[in-house]
């Protein structure tokens, strides 16, 4: 009995012995599926987004636009924002964000692709206040996301009172046209925070024309509709061009007249004419009040027939159109002019721009 109980107790310390082991070696594989894991997330990641950390730099400038015209009178401020991300790995690309802090928050303003230089550019209507502007990297294969730039603080004292602000660049390759030039400029359209707050959830579209031309010019837009999207503090383009017209160096050749040989109206007004003047010149030998009544009838058919040479459609089918004539010279100022709604009353602003045609 007593050796019983003593092999009992040594397979009891085996048993747990073997039990310790076969725990501790699943500790163990599960730590190294842990670290697996881990491994896995981490290259997953850096294929994802890289490790290398760019610099970004922001520049912003305001300037008034004093062409601008609006309710208040007064001009708009607009503030141009220059943003630029460098690296030791390339030029990165990826997009670039703008950021306004406030004594309370911080709100996005505006979101960008960053060009081939690792640059974007930005132009904004701020409020009036102090605006700390910064930038913000997202990343991409090569680089980590960027920590926000340096701050830069743009105070705007007297903004105007306007839903958005409408500015147009100078006409290329000049605003000075010759007759038969066509120049290409850009339209901004600029929203304001008021005119952002009154969208509520739902986009707007304000569409761009413009006047002032004098005969024989044209412009025209592309697109003639923006879309502005509520929190979209960014200004928005349009594709502006000017068309003039040149003088024609050629007629052109007369219409097909379709193998008419003569126009039944006509017929119809000369054949019992003819057969009238028969029958008059027949009894004008018994009576002389008839033979100068024919000869008062005929006079008056020739000259019919005279006017006819002179008839617009019978110069036109037998001359061809005339020269097509070229834009007048002179100096013009356009207006464009951006125009939408809140459903109830139509909201306008405007710029103007001088053309002359030489």
């Amino acid at each position: 009995m007593e050796r019983l109980q003593d092999h009992s107790g040594e397979l009891e310390q085996v048993h747990v012995t073997g039990m310790n082991r076969r725990g501790l070696r699943l500790e163990m594989v599960a730590a190294l599926a842990v670290a697996i894991a881990s491994l896995a997330m981490t290259a997953t990641a850096h294929g994802s987004t890289g490790s290398a950390v760019p610099t970004t730099a922001i520049s912003a400038q305001t300037s008034a636009s004093s062409a601008q015209t609006n309710p208040s009178g007064a001009t708009c401020s607009l503030t141009t924002v220059t943003v630029a991300v460098t690296g030791a790995s390339g030029t990165p690309s990826g997009t670039v964000t703008i950021n306004d802090q406030t004594s309370t928050s911080t709100t996005s303003i505006g979101s960008q692709t960053l060009n081939a230089s690792g640059q974007a550019s930005f132009t904004f209507a701020l409020g009036n206040g102090p605006n700390i502007l910064s930038a913000v990297y997202s990343g991409n294969s090569t680089y980590a996301p960027g920590s926000p730039s340096p701050q830069n603080t743009q105070t705007i004292s007297s903004q105007c009172s306007a839903s958005f602000a409408v500015t147009v660049s100078g006409l290329s390759p000049s605003n000075t046209l010759a007759a038969g030039q066509d120049g290409t400029g850009t339209v901004t359209v600029t929203p304001l925070p008021s005119y952002l707050g009154s969208l509520g959830g739902s986009p707007a579209f304000i569409t761009v024309s413009c006047s002032g031309l004098p005969q024989l010019m044209s412009c025209s837009f592309t697109p003639a509709d923006l879309e502005i999207v509520p929190g979209q503090n960014e200004a928005v383009t349009s594709a502006l061009v000017i068309e003039t017209q040149s003088q024609g160096t050629s007629r052109a050749a007369p219409p097909a007249r379709l193998g008419r040989k003569g126009s039944p109206i006509a017929w119809a007004i000369l054949l019992p004419g003819m057969l009238g003047f028969g029958g008059l010149a027949w009894g004008a030998r018994k009576r002389r009040w008839l033979s100068r009544l024919a000869l008062v009838a005929l006079v008056g058919l020739v000259t019919s027939l005279a006017t006819t040479a002179c008839n617009p459609l019978y110069y036109y089918e037998n001359h061809g159109p005339g020269l097509q004539p070229a834009t007048p010279s002179g100096t013009y100022t356009v207006t464009v002019t951006g125009q939408s709604s809140n459903g109830v009353d139509a909201i306008t602003n405007s710029t103007s721009m001088t053309v002359i045609v030489n």
